[in-house]
C-alpha cells in the first residue's frame, strides 16, 4: 500500500494549538450534511469544561484533558457539526440519537456461554452503574438519561477460561437507548463479545471495568442490517496491573459511531485497542478513541485497519492520546491504516498525541490511507496469479493483522467469510 494522505510518526506532540496554520483547535465542519446555519461551535478553548459529574467550571484548555464529562444531557450544548467531537459525523442521518427523546424499544440483550459468569437486570441508580466512566459527549449522556435499566455482566474473581457471547437483536427503528456494564473482577481471565445485529436506531453506553489484575478481551461486533443507526460509547477503567483488549469490528449498518476511551486507574495497567471496518457505498463508519494515562507506569498500544469501496463509502478514525505529568514510565504507540478499493470513497484519519511529561518510556503514532501498491500486485502477478485473485490476498493479508488478534474461532471464521462477501462486492 502507497502513502497518498497522511503519515505521521514520531511528530512533534501536540500540546493544545492547532498544528495547521489557519485552523482552529475544532477544524472544520467536515461533513455536508451538517446544519451550516448555526453559530460556530464553542468547544476549545474557553468552553472546555474540568471534568465533572455536573456542569463544571469554565477552564481555558483546549487539552484533551479539558473536555466536559457529565452524566447530565443538559450539561452539553446542542450539537452544530462544527464541534471538534463531530465535526466529521452527519448529524441530520444520526436518527435524533443527539437531541430527541430515546422512548423506543432497546434491542433484546441474549447470553450464551456463561459458565461462572452473571447477568443481572438493575437500576440506572446501581453503584455498579458509572463505575467505569462518566459521558465525554452528548450523545452518551443522552442515552444515559434514556435507558431504562442496566445490565451488568460480571465475571467472578480469580476465574479463568470464561468466553460470553451477548447478542443485542433489533427489530425496531424508533431511537433507543441501552446500558450495559462489564465487570471483570480481580485476577479473572475472560474473554466477552458483543454481538449486534438486526435493525435498531440506538444511542449506547458501555462501561468495562477491569479490576486488579484482570485480564478482559471485549470483542464488539457492529454486524447491523443496512438501515442501523448506532452510537456506542464504551467507557473502560483498568486498575492496577488489570489487562484490556478490546476489539472493534464494524461492517454493517448505514452510520455507526463507536467512541472507545481507556482510563488507567493504577500502575501497571495495559490496554490493547483493535480495529477492523469495511465500509460499502453510502456507509458512513466513525471510531474516536481515547487512552488516558493518568498514571505511572502503563502501556497501551492502539491498531485500527480499515478497507473502503464503492461511491460516498467514509471512513472516519480519531485516536487521542493523552499523557499527564504523573504518568511516568508511559510505553504508548497507536496507529490506523486504510485501504481504498474504488473511487468515490474517502477515509479521513487524525491520530493525536498530548503529552505533559518528558519522563517515559516512548510514545508515538502514525496514520497512512492509499490504494493498492502496484508492486506487491506485479509481484503476485508475476508469479501466475491474476489480477483478481492478487487483489483479494492483498486486501485479505492488509486486515488478517487485525483478525488474528481476535482469537475466537467461530468469530474469524465469520469474519473471513465477510470480508469474501465484501470483495465479491468489489469484483462485481
Amino acid at each position: 500500500m502507497t502513502d497518498t494522505a497522511t503519515h505521521s510518526t514520531g511528530e512533534k506532540a501536540r500540546i493544545g494549538a492547532p498544528s495547521i496554520s489557519g485552523f482552529t483547535e475544532e477544524g472544520e465542519n467536515l461533513s455536508p450534511l451538517n446544519e451550516a446555519e448555526v453559530a460556530a461551535s464553542p468547544l476549545g478553548g474557553d468552553a472546555a469544561k474540568a471534568h465533572s459529574h455536573g456542569g463544571g467550571a469554565g477552564v481555558p484548555d483546549s487539552s484533551r484533558a479539558g473536555r466536559k464529562t457529565s452524566y447530565n444531557v443538559e450539561d452539553f450544548p446542542a450539537l452544530t457539526g462544527r464541534e471538534e467531537d463531530f465535526r466529521f459525523t452527519p448529524l441530520k442521518r444520526m436518527g435524533g440519537l443527539h437531541k430527541n427523546v430515546l422512548a423506543g424499544v432497546a434491542p433484546e440483550l441474549t447470553v450464551a456461554g456463561a459458565k461462572a459468569s452473571t447477568l443481572e437486570t438493575v437500576a440506572m441508580t446501581d453503584a455498579r452503574v458509572g463505575s467505569a466512566g462518566i459521558p465525554e459527549d452528548r450523545i452518551s449522556a443522552n442515552a444515559w438519561k434514556h435507558a431504562a435499566e442496566a445490565k451488568v455482566l460480571t465475571i467472578p474473581a480469580n476465574s479463568s477460561g470464561e468466553q460470553v457471547t451477548l447478542t443485542y437483536t433489533g427489530t425496531s427503528t424508533e431511537a433507543a437507548a441501552s446500558h450495559l456494564v462489564v465487570v471483570a473482577e480481580a485476577n479473572s481471565e475472560s474473554v466477552v463479545v458483543i454481538d449486534h445485529v438486526g435493525s435498531a436506531v440506538l444511542a449506547q453506553n458501555i462501561e468495562i471495568d477491569v479490576r486488579e489484575g484482570a485480564k478482559l478481551t471485549v470483542i464488539s461486533l457492529q454486524a447491523w442490517a443496512d438501515d442501523a443507526i448506532h452510537a456506542s460509547s464504551h467507557l473502560a477503567k483498568v486498575r492496577k496491573d488489570g489487562h484490556l483488549k478490546h476489539i472493534a469490528v464494524t461492517y454493517g449498518g448505514d452510520l455507526v459511531r463507536l467512541t472507545p476511551s481507556a482510563h488507567f486507574d493504577g500502575q501497571g495497567g495495559e490496554v490493547e485497542l483493535f480495529g477492523l471496518y469495511f465500509a460499502d457505498a453510502g456507509q458512513h463508519l466513525e471510531h474516536r478513541l481515547f487512552v488516558d494515562h493518568a498514571t505511572e507506569n502503563c502501556k497501551s498500544n492502539v491498531l485500527y485497519k480499515g478497507a473502503l469501496q464503492g461511491k460516498d463509502a467514509h471512513t472516519v478514525w480519531v485516536g487521542d492520546v493523552l499523557i499527564r505529568k504523573e504518568a511516568k514510565g508511559t510505553n504508548s504507540y497507536e496507529a490506523n491504516r486504510n485501504l481504498v478499493l474504488t473511487e468515490g470513497a474517502r477515509a479521513d484519519s487524525v491520530p493525536n498525541l498530548e503529552i505533559e511529561t518528558g519522563l517515559i518510556d516512548g510514545a508515538g503514532h502514525a496514520s497512512t490511507t492509499g490504494r493498492f501498491d502496484d508492486e506487491h500486485l506485479f509481484y503476485l502477478m508475476s508469479r501466475g496469479i491474476d489480477e483478481k485473485t492478487a487483489r483479494r490476498l492483498v486486501v485479505r493479508g492488509f486486515l488478517n493483522e487485525i483478525v488474528q488478534q481476535i482469537r475466537v474461532p467461530e468469530i474469524e471464521e465469520r469474519l473471513a467469510e465477510t470480508i469474501e462477501r465484501e470483495l465479491a462486492a468489489t469484483d462485481s
